[in-house]
C-alpha cells in the first residue's frame, strides 16, 4: 500500500525475522495467556504486553506458541479497550498535538501534522466500522478523544 502523505510507494512484503521455528519458549500455553491477562489488567496496553513478553519471559512469537494472537486472547477475557490500539495510539498524538496548538497557536508546521494525524483517524475509522471493530456512525470528536485519553492517563 502507498504512504498516505508522501510521494513514495512504500515497503512491501515486510516479513518478520527468521527464527528457529522449531524452538518455543518452553512455557505452557496457560501461563502466557495468564501473563497477558494480569499485565493487561494492571493496565499495560497491548503493544507493551507483547515487548515484555519477549524481554522478561522470552516469548518471542505469542501466536505460535499459544495458537492465538494476543488481541484474540484479550477479547476472550474482555480486556480490549473502546478503541483498537493504533487508533488509540493515533487519538493520543492528536490530543497532544492540539494541547500544544492551544498555547502556541502559531505553530504552522503541527497544525499541518494535526491535519495528517486527523485524517489517518478518520481513514482508519472507516475501516474499523467497515470490519465491524467500531459500531455504525462512530464520529472521531476531538473534545471525547480529550476526554478518553485524560481519562487513562
Amino acid at each position: 500500500m502507498a504512504r498516505m502523505h508522501t510521494k513514495k510507494k512504500g515497503k512491501s512484503s515486510s516479513r518478520k525475522p527468521m527464527l528457529d521455528a522449531a524452538t518455543p519458549s518452553g512455557m505452557p500455553k496457560e501461563e502466557i495467556e495468564r501473563l497477558i491477562v494480569s499485565y493487561a489488567k494492571g493496565g499495560m496496553p497491548p503493544e507493551l504486553i507483547g515487548e515484555t513478553l519477549k524481554k522478561k519471559h522470552k516469548v518471542m512469537y505469542i501466536r505460535k506458541d499459544t495458537g492465538r494472537r494476543l488481541m484474540d486472547i484479550l477479547k476472550e477475557n474482555k480486556l480490549e479497550g473502546p478503541l483498537p490500539p493504533d487508533m488509540l495510539q493515533l487519538v493520543r498524538e492528536a490530543v497532544n498535538v492540539r494541547e500544544h496548538l492551544a498555547s502556541n497557536s502559531r505553530d504552522v508546521h503541527n497544525r499541518i501534522r494535526l491535519g495528517r494525524i486527523e485524517s489517518k483517524i478518520w481513514r482508519l475509522g472507516k475501516y474499523y466500522m467497515r470490519t465491524g471493530k467500531l459500531q455504525k456512525g462512530w464520529r472521531y470528536d476531538p473534545k471525547e478523544a480529550e476526554l478518553l485519553i485524560k481519562g487513562k492517563a
